[in-house]
C-alpha cells in the first residue's frame, strides 16, 4: 500500500482500484487534506468533513461523469473536487483565477451541475434523468445530495413531488446532519429527528407517499455499509431515496463541537483545530452587527416589530433580536419565498416585519417581492445584507442585481446607507412609521466608523442627499457604501475640480436635487457597486438625457458580466471602482 494514497487518486477510475481497507485509509488522508488546505486559504470547513466516506462511496460506486453527480448547495463538495483531479490547485480554492468554492460546469466534466444556491440539486438531477431518458440511455445514473436544511426548502419539495410521478432513474440521497450554516428548524427537522431516534416506526410515509422508494436511515460514516448500499440501489429503477446521518466537521474535535461557527472558520490551527484570532478593534463594527443590535434597540421600545430570517441568523445578525426576544424574531429556514409572504402577512395586522435576508438570496422570491408585498404596498422593511460584492464566494453570491430588480417595481423605496450610522438611522426612520415597502442595501463586513454607532437615533428624510464634497467643474454622485473609496479617492487627490455628491436613496430619485448638480458642473460621475444595466447609473443618465441632453455622464459599477470569485479588493479593482481606479479618474 502506497505511504499516501491521495497523491495516487486523481480521477475517480484509480480510486475504484482500492481495496475497502486503502478506501478508508484514504478517508482520513482527505480530511486530513481538507483541514490543512483550509486552515491557511480559509473556505467552507465543517460541511465538506462530514461528507467524506460518502464522497468516497459515490465516486467509488458510480461512474461519473457519465452518471451525473450533484452536490445541492456545494459546500461539502470540496471532497468531491479532489477526487476529480483538482489536489495540485486547490490551495487556489476561492481566490482570483483559482478554482470556485462551488461545483462549476465550466471547471470540471465532473461537476454535472453549477450550484451555490441551495435545493437546486433534485430539479436539475430530475432533468438530467428525464433527458437520459428521452436520448434512450436508460442505464445512466442521478444522484443528487441534499442536505436537511435544504430539502426543507419548497423548490426541493417540487422536484420531488415531480419526480414521484416519473419512472426517472434518479437517487436523492439526504445528508442529515441537523444543520446548514445555523441549525435546522421547522416540523420537517422535527420529523427527521423522530426518525433517527427511532420515535416513528411508520416515519419513511411521507417519502413514500411521494412514491419514491426509500432506505435508511444509515450512518453516513460507515463506508463499507455505503458502499454496500449504494450498490444494491444502482440496481433498482426509478426514484428513490437514501436517508444518511452524518457528523458535520467530523475529524475535527473544534468543529463538531461548534458546528456553526466552523462552518467558514476562517483560518485556523491545523493541528489543533484553535482558531486564529485577527487582531481586530471594536470599531468599526460590522454591518450585520449594527443592524442586529439596532433592531433590539428598537424593539425594546416598539413592539410592532418583528423580525424574519431565511436561515441565516447567525450571518444576518437576526441571532441577537432571536435571543432577546424569541416570539418576535422567526427562523423560517431556507424559504425565501415564505419569508416575505409571511412579512406581508404580518404587515397586514399592523405589524412591522424587517425581513433580513441576503441581496442574492431575494433573487429567490422576485415574486413574492412584487405580487404580495409591492402590489399591495405593505410596509415591509427588507435588510439586504451582503449587498454589492462578496468577495470570495464569488458569482452565485454577489449582491450586486437588487438595485436594477428592484428600481423597476411600483411603490418600491430603495435606502442605500454611506456607513454604519446610516444604517441605524434608517432602521429607526423605518420604524417610526411607513406606508410603503422598503429595502435597505448594505454589505458584508467592517463598516467605516472608528467610533461607537450608538448615536441618539435621527429621523432621515426619504430621498435625501448630501453634499460631501464641493469642487468646481464636475461631481461624483454615490449610492451606498461604495461612496467611501469616492471620499478617500478625493482626499488622495486634494483636486478643487470634483464635488462629490451622496444620494442615501436610490428610489425615490430626488429630482430637484439632480436638476441643481446638472445645473452645475460639465460632467457627472455615477457609482454603484451594483450592475451598471438597470442601476442606479442608468436611472440618472435618462433623467439628464431627457433634461439636460449636452451633458456627459459616466456611469461606473459592476460591468455586464458575472463577477467570479476574488477578493472584494481585487473584484472592484476588475469593475474599476476601487480608490485608486477612481484617483486616476480625478486626475485626468
Amino acid at each position: 500500500m502506497p505511504k499516501n494514497l491521495l497523491e495516487h487518486i486523481n480521477s475517480p477510475e484509480e480510486l475504484k482500484k482500492l481495496s475497502i481497507g486503502e478506501l478508508q485509509k484514504l478517508a482520513i488522508e482527505l480530511r486530513r487534506f481538507i483541514i490543512d488546505i483550509v486552515a491557511s486559504k480559509e473556505g467552507h470547513l465543517g460541511a465538506s468533513l462530514g461528507v467524506v466516506e460518502l464522497t468516497i462511496a459515490l465516486h467509488y460506486v458510480f461512474d461519473a461523469p457519465s452518471d451525473n453527480l450533484v452536490w445541492d448547495v456545494g459546500h461539502q463538495a470540496y471532497g468531491h473536487k479532489l477526487l476529480t483531479g483538482r489536489r495540485e490547485v486547490f490551495h487556489t480554492n476561492r481566490q482570483k483565477d483559482g478554482i470556485s468554492g462551488f461545483p462549476k460546469r465550466e471547471e470540471s466534466v465532473y461537476d454535472a451541475f453549477g450550484v451555490g444556491h441551495s435545493s437546486t440539486a433534485i430539479s436539475a438531477v430530475l432533468g438530467m434523468a428525464l433527458a437520459a431518458q428521452l436520448k434512450g440511455e436508460k442505464d445512466r445514473q442521478h444522484i443528487a445530495v441534499v442536505g436537511d436544511a435544504s430539502i426543507a426548502s419548497g423548490m426541493a419539495f417540487e422536484g420531488l413531488n415531480h419526480a414521484g410521478v416519473t419512472d426517472a432513474n434518479m437517487l436523492v440521497i439526504l445528508n442529515d446532519n441537523a444543520i446548514g450554516i445555523d441549525p435546522s428548524v421547522g416540523a420537517l427537522k422535527d420529523y427527521l429527528t423522530s426518525v433517527k431516534e427511532g420515535k416513528n416506526p411508520r416515519a419513511n410515509n411521507m417519502i413514500k407517499s411521494l412514491h419514491f422508494d426509500y432506505y435508511g436511515p444509515i450512518d453516513g460514516h460507515d463506508l463499507p455499509r455505503l458502499i454496500k448500499e449504494l450498490e444494491r440501489l444502482k440496481q433498482i429503477k426509478g426514484p428513490k431515496f437514501l436517508h444518511v446521518i452524518t457528523t458535520k466537521g467530523k475529524g475535527l474535535k473544534q468543529a463538531e463541537e461548534n458546528q456553526v461557527k466552523y462552518h467558514a472558520p476562517g483560518k485556523f490551527n491545523k493541528e489543533t483545530g484553535e482558531l486564529i484570532k485577527r487582531e481586530e478593534s471594536e470599531f468599526p463594527s460590522k454591518f450585520q452587527d449594527v443592524f442586529g443590535l439596532t433592531l433590539v434597540e428598537l424593539a425594546e421600545v416598539n413592539k410592532k416589530i418583528v423580525g424574519i430570517t431565511p436561515a441565516m441568523p447567525t450571518g444576518s445578525s437576526l441571532k441577537f433580536m432571536m435571543d432577546a426576544f424569541p416570539d418576535r424574531a422567526l427562523d423560517v429556514g431556507i424559504a425565501e419565498q415564505h419569508a416575505v409572504t409571511l412579512a406581508a402577512g404580518m404587515a397586514t395586522e399592523g405589524l412591522i416585519p424587517f425581513c433580513a435576508i441576503y441581496s442574492t438570496f431575494l433573487q429567490r422570491a422576485y415574486d413574492q417581492v412584487i405580487h404580495d408585498v409591492a402590489l399591495q404596498n405593505l410596509p415591509v422593511v427588507f435588510c439586504l445584507d451582503r449587498a454589492g460584492l462578496v468577495g470570495e464566494d464569488g458569482a452565485t453570491h454577489q449582491g450586486v442585481y437588487d438595485i436594477a430588480y428592484l428600481n423597476c417595481i411600483p411603490n418600491m423605496v430603495i435606502a442605500t446607507p454611506l456607513n454604519e450610522l446610516e444604517l441605524r438611522n434608517l432602521l429607526y426612520t423605518a420604524q417610526l412609521g411607513i406606508d410603503y415597502p422598503l429595502a435597505i442595501r448594505y454589505p458584508r463586513g467592517k463598516g467605516y466608523i472608528n467610533y461607537s454607532w450608538k448615536l441618539p437615533f435621527e429621523k432621515i428624510n426619504i430621498g435625501s442627499v448630501s453634499q460631501i464634497k464641493k469642487g468646481n467643474k464636475f461631481a461624483f454622485i454615490s449610492v451606498g457604501t461604495i461612496g467611501n473609496n469616492v471620499i478617500k479617492a478625493m482626499a488622495l487627490s486634494n483636486s478643487e475640480d470634483w464635488s462629490h455628491y451622496h444620494f442615501s436613496f436610490v428610489k425615490p430619485l430626488n429630482e430637484k436635487a439632480l436638476h441643481s448638480i446638472c445645473q452645475q458642473y460639465e460632467k457627472i460621475i455615477t457609482i454603484e457597486d451594483g450592475t451598471v444595466k438597470g442601476g442606479f447609473g442608468s436611472v440618472v443618465s435618462q433623467f439628464v438625457t431627457a433634461n439636460y441632453p449636452g451633458l456627459s455622464v459616466q456611469i461606473l459599477g459592476i460591468k455586464d458580466e458575472f463577477i467570479e470569485h476574488a477578493t472584494v479588493l481585487e473584484q472592484q479593482q476588475a469593475c474599476r471602482i476601487d480608490i485608486e481606479s477612481i484617483v486616476e479618474i480625478i486626475n485626468k
